[in-house]
């Protein structure tokens, strides 16, 4: 029998339609946020980033169809299915609310906030490479629950709340909308011939916001954008330098980004697809600098979904034309279009079931006993979105006076003061939002790890934090050396009372047996 792919089949429209339209709502929010709310101008946001985010895309969907190509003339098969892949979602959250927001209010200078995420982008996409040699040790050391607790934390307070402020913005749209989609992502209803509500939704609510003037069909922004890997270049260089305060930020959501990777991966490997996930997570890693290199600002990866694709039939042709048609769109400025015509309540209930299928995956994945960490592991994105929200108010009336000159994010400021005076919860959030993305996955291991009855494995949590806040990965506005950190101090006790404690066990000091906190 022959093993010979076919380049595209009936079952790759399927498979089309769900990378071209994640990948699309996802580029919209990029463009709503750094368009809309930063007020990037669109000769950087049009003519490099959605062009670099479209070469990135390019280069895996191409891959994937060729690793897939390779896998059945391997195997001698005809039924393999390409790995989905495209920009990540939460990692693309992270970027854009975690380290471009913050950029915009301390800089308030697009062109040095876009070199800075593109250094971030391409410093992504590097540990993403290295996600091939250390994804497995990682893997097996940290918690799960630490690593999913902590993205369903970034999930649920910032894509849940903007989804539905967003609704609520212009309820007459958003509503309904709101209505026909969650009756396909989480009633499981189908309008006849099996299509999903979620899709009427998103169709349904682009030609209702077009009949109420809501939205409008401009091709004004149509035209050829050149990738310039040159522009990347240089703003690789000039970023550098201002992003590596940000690193506590970029490196644990890359870790989680390439630990996904394997997931999906095996994932694909468990439905019949026997793919290697070290190649896997290389070629996120340079699909990812490729990106940087061009403009881009966002990591891609290997996304789930390959199970249901491969069920439908699918093969290679929604890979490969994916990633053309993604790229060419980059290129000759679509993503104007899609903009202009699609209305936000749209992005808002992508939001919606993202956020709420990453809370429900963290703990579904999670053992029962485990729930604990994942919930403690949700708490430091909140004082992250707090420590935003406020700074950015205290901002627009100009009096945030924040010199970061200390090692600690905020303290010792009058404004900060000030705060605390007038009766905000801002005590200890400054502290908490440098870095929280590591210190949710330190607390959830820590919390994780006494459930299992291993106080080693917890001291051994408790003196990384130490050595994390020596140089100033958290709890500090930027990198450093601060050894007379409290922080510092505070985690050494930690783990030495945990050392104790251990040493301890058997003797004067053990666990009930049939203890149950639930």
């Amino acid at each position: 029998m022959s093993t010979k792919l076919p380049l595209f089949c009936k079952g790759d429209v399927g498979g089309l339609t769900y990378i071209l339209a994640n990948n699309i709502v996802n580029y919209i929010i990029v463009i709503a946020t750094l368009s809309g709310v930063l007020g990037w101008p669109d000769e950087i946001v049009y003519g490099r980033v959605i062009p670099g985010l479209s070469m990135g895309l390019l280069v895996s969907g191409f891959y994937y169809a060729y690793s897939a190509w390779r896998l059945a003339q391997k195997e001698g098969r005809r039924d393999v299915t390409a790995l989905p892949s495209g920009v990540s979602t939460p990692a693309m959250f992270v970027i854009l609310f975690g380290v471009i927001m913050p950029l915009h209010y301390a800089l308030d200078n697009p062109e040095l906030e876009w070199s800075a995420a593109v250094a971030a982008c391409f410093i992504g996409g590097f540990i993403e490479f290295l996600g091939g040699f250390i994804g497995p040790w990682l893997k097996e050391r940290i918690p799960r629950a630490a690593l999913l607790g902590t993205v369903a934390g970034i999930g649920f307070i910032w894509m849940s709340t903007q989804g539905v402020f967003d609704l609520y913005s212009d309820p007459l749209v958003g509503l309904p909308i709101l209505a026909v989609g969650v009756m396909g992502v989480f009633g499981g209803y189908l309008f006849p011939k099996r299509i999903p509500p979620f899709a009427v939704a998103i169709v349904g609510g682009i030609v209702y916001a077009l009949i109420l003037g809501r939205t409008s069909i401009d091709f004004s922004g149509i035209g050829f954008y050149t990738p310039n890997p040159v522009s990347g270049f240089e703003a690789l260089l000039n970023g550098f330098a201002v992003v590596l305060p940000y690193l506590s930020v970029i490196i644990p959501i890359e870790v989680y980004n390439f630990i996904e990777t394997m997931d999906n991966v095996e994932a694909a490997n468990a439905a019949g697809d026997n793919y290697n996930v070290r190649n896997a997570q290389f070629a996120d890693g340079v699909a990812t600098m490729i990106s940087a290199l061009f403009g881009g600002v966002v990591p891609n990866t290997v996304w789930l979904g390959h199970a249901g694709l491969k069920k439908a039939g699918a093969c290679i042709g929604f890979s490969w034309l994916g990633g053309l048609l993604l790229g060419l769109s980059g290129v000759f400025g679509l993503f104007t279009f899609f903009s202009a015509l699609v209305p936000p309540a749209v992005a808002a209930i992508t939001y919606l079931w993202c956020a709420t299928i990453m809370l429900a995956q963290a703990f579904k994945a999670c053992k029962p006993k485990h729930y604990a960490g994942v919930g403690i592991a949700m708490v430091p994105p909140i004082a992250d979105y707090l420590y935003t929200q406020v700074t950015g108010a205290v901002g627009i009336s100009g009096v945030w006076a924040e010199t970061q000159a200390s090692g600690l994010a905020g303290y010792g400021s009058k404004v900060t003061q000030n705060l605390l005076e007038a009766g905000v919860m801002w005590n200890g959030v400054p502290a908490v939002k440098a870095g929280a993305i590591i210190i949710g996955i330190i607390l959830s291991s820590f919390v994780v790890f006494i459930i299992d009855r291993r106080l080693d494995k917890a001291a051994i949590v408790s003196f990384a934090a130490a050595g994390l806040s020596v140089f100033g990965f958290i709890h500090s506005a930027m990198l450093g050396f601060f050894p007379t950190s409290e922080f510092v101090l505070a985690y050494v006790v930690m783990g030495c009372v945990c050392v104790l404690l251990h040493l301890g066990r058997g003797k004067w000091f053990d666990a009930e047996e049939d203890f149950d906190y639930v």
